[in-house]
């Protein structure tokens, strides 16, 4: 039973985090509103939700703070894992659109494969060379539709949506433990909030004219929908990490991907070459391929 709940949350949740994609791409199309700004707004808004909803049901949200240890850990997270992963996918979707960006995320495992690697000096097995090879040769599929001579997305795409892989990898393997400790909507909540502080102040949000924005329909229903569906999604997919396995979470959260190319052609009519529908799925595969071989190594040693 348990493991039918942690299917459907991370279904339901990739799902989700896959439909905000195409509703922030709408946002900043049919706004003026800066990535600073938006996200500022967005992750203390929810931030300050969870912590309250959390505080109302009588759960000890500051006691985190007390414990020196942890709370570092909390503001790694909530820096470099939250705004880190927020805000290299928001601008990966101005630069591009919310299919790729939604796509380049799913570059986590080779980076977490690499830095494994070089801390422990020596190279990936083979079965991850073949995986990281795959993905490759689908992500060069669908950035070029296989022409050599072209590239279908800007430098400035590309190099946020590399980053995306990046901060995806940290947002999803460095809060296990914090979360193991303290509960998944504890570290969210905090995670957020320490997030959306963090780039107010960078940012100096609070003296930006864009807050007039925010009275206009439908901007401000479509940014209220992203913060309650975003929210709701982060929360879901961290949570269904308790009940399913790794190579489960990998073949389910392509749901992702998928719903916001099928939400993209809808909405705006975005249509992808042949090659690049073919990059798509080769991608898919072998960042699949990658987790499934690895399980499958590891329950054959647990057993050997």
């Amino acid at each position: 039973m348990e493991r039918w709940k942690g299917i459907l949350l991370i279904i339901v949740g990739s799902m989700m985090w896959g439909a905000t994609g195409p509703m922030m791409e709408w946002v900043l199309n049919n706004s003026n509103l800066s990535i600073s700004y938006f996200l500022t707004i967005r992750l203390i808004a929810a931030g300050i939700c969870i912590l309250v909803f959390l505080k109302l049901q009588r759960k000890q949200i500051f006691a985190i703070w007390k414990e020196t240890i942890w709370l570092k850990q909390l503001l790694i997270f909530g820096v470099f894992g939250m705004l880190g992963v927020q805000y290299t996918f928001v601008a990966a979707i101005e630069e591009s659109n919310a299919s790729i960006a939604t796509l380049l995320q799913f570059l986590g495992p080779i980076y977490i494969i690499l830095f494994v690697s070089w801390k422990n000096k020596m190279y990936p097995p083979k079965y991850q060379i073949i995986g990281i090879i795959g993905t490759l040769v689908g992500l060069f599929l669908l950035l070029t539709n296989a022409k050599l001579d072209q590239l279908l997305i800007s430098n400035e795409a590309l190099i946020w949506g590399l980053a995306v892989g990046v901060t995806f990898s940290i947002y999803t393997v460095y809060p296990a433990r914090l979360m193991k400790e303290w509960g998944v909507l504890v570290v969210v909540g905090w995670g957020m909030l320490i997030g959306g502080v963090t780039l107010a102040i960078i940012s100096g949000s609070w003296r930006s004219n864009e807050w007039d924005q925010l009275v206009h329909y439908p901007i401000n229903i479509m940014v209220l929908c992203i913060i309650i569906v975003g929210t709701i999604a982060f929360v879901l997919f961290l949570s269904s990490m308790k009940y399913i396995t790794a190579v489960e979470t990998s073949i389910l959260s392509s749901v992702e991907p998928l719903t916001a190319m099928i939400i993209s052609v809808i909405w705006f009519g975005q249509i992808l070459g042949a090659w690049q529908y073919i990059g798509v799925i080769v991608m898919l595969l072998f960042v699949t391929w990658l987790t499934v071989a690895g399980e499958i190594k590891w329950e054959f040693k647990r057993r050997k």
